[in-house]
């Protein structure tokens, strides 16, 4: 939960600063690769927007999928982290970059790629109101 709270701390504080604290809607973008507890980040946000006074309506969360792309041959592909054992999805909620460890290029081998979608917690609409 801790995790989950300071994302929210943080979004809160940067959504209010630029959009001020009267928000309609709120809508995140949630890389499935930080493994982040959806139910847990809306209910830190709610309990934090009372705290920093702001007036937030509706908040939607999306999953965004993981994708990559291999450096060596250029093949994408996507990933799910539900198809790691829970100690490797542990690793990577933490540090999304431990995912080269765990995985390679399904086309050639290669663990040289890039993390082209699908971490971190990304804002994508905001509606003042």
């Amino acid at each position: 939960m801790v995790h989950e709270w300071s994302l929210a701390e943080a979004l809160l504080r940067y959504v209010a600063s630029v959009y001020g604290p009267r928000i309609k809607t709120l809508k995140l973008r949630v890389g499935v690769l930080q493994s982040i507890d959806k139910e847990v980040l809306l209910f830190s946000i709610r309990e934090l927007a009372g705290l920093y006074n702001v007036s937030l309506g509706d908040v939607v969360l999306e999953d965004e999928e993981a994708l990559f792309k291999c450096n060596r041959c250029g093949y994408e592909w996507s990933f799910n982290p539900g198809d790691l054992g829970e100690e490797v999805k542990e690793s990577i909620h933490f540090l999304p970059e431990a995912v080269f460890a765990y995985t390679k290029c399904p086309k050639c081998g290669s663990r040289d790629f890039k993390v082209v979608k699908g971490r971190g917690l990304e804002v994508a609409e905001v509606v003042p109101g």
